[in-house]
């Protein structure tokens, strides 16, 4: 039986989340920076600054929660629900998992008269 935080968009905070990422040593498959690379079990882990696999409708908000809630066996990821992670923080490193594929704010061009 999966168990679910909540659904839909995360309302949770970025901050908090980054302070969770490290606190749970994410960063250890993740990577500090959030681009992935190849677990302890030799498994890759998601590229999460690219932009266009993270907009794509597969990897919402509700496909990173239950992730993050449920795991994934065969990849190695841990169900962090069973590790005492509450809906709160699940919310908050969704936020911050999010940070990763914000794409760069374009330069405004200014007109020279």
């Amino acid at each position: 039986m999966s168990f679910s935080a909540t659904a839909g968009p995360s309302a949770g905070d970025p901050a908090a989340g980054k302070k969770a990422f490290q606190t749970r040593k994410c960063e250890i498959c993740h990577k500090a920076d959030g681009s992935g690379g190849v677990k302890l079990t030799g498994n890759p882990t998601p590229n999460w600054r690219d932009v266009k696999r993270m907009s794509d409708s597969t990897h919402t908000d509700d496909y990173l929660r239950d992730c993050i809630t449920n795991g994934k066996i065969k990849s190695g990821m841990v169900a962090w629900s069973k590790q005492g992670m509450k809906a709160p923080e699940i919310e908050n490193l969704i936020a911050y998992v999010r940070t990763f594929s914000k794409p760069a704010a374009k330069p405004v061009k200014v007109e020279k008269k």
